[in-house]
């Protein structure tokens, strides 16, 4: 299984931007997607995800201002970034699994089993 994330670059505060990712596997709808993110310095990070019945989950963070989606026909997962804060500045990495759909789970990096190689966001002020 390849991940391939695309679409990060530099974008003013106030601004957005959108990421994709695509999955090289014949069973793309029966995975959970997750985006990460990782800043300079500080743990990789939960996002946003959304399951194999496109139930989605957001950090708090990102709230009202992130959009996940996927379309399963292109074996691609979105993730829409309206409103970026420099806060948002990070490496994103996209993420496959089929974790339990609780909260626990889907947010823990562990649970996901592949990962792309990341596209990095800088946000600027």
């Amino acid at each position: 299984v390849q991940l391939q994330a695309s679409g990060g670059g530099l974008v003013q505060a106030g601004g957005s931007l959108r990421l994709s990712c695509v999955v090289s596997v014949r069973t793309f709808s029966r995975y959970t997607m997750a985006w990460f993110r990782q800043a300079p310095g500080k743990e990789r990070g939960f996002v946003a995800a959304i399951s194999w019945i496109d139930t989605t989950y957001y950090a708090d963070s990102v709230k009202g201002r992130f959009t996940i989606s996927r379309d399963n026909a292109k074996n691609t997962v979105y993730l829409q970034m309206n409103n970026l804060e420099s806060e948002d500045t990070a490496v994103y990495y996209c993420a496959a699994g089929q974790p339990l759909g609780n909260w626990n789970t889907i947010q823990a990096a562990y649970e996901y089993d592949y990962w792309g190689q990341g596209t990095q966001v800088t946000v600027s002020s």
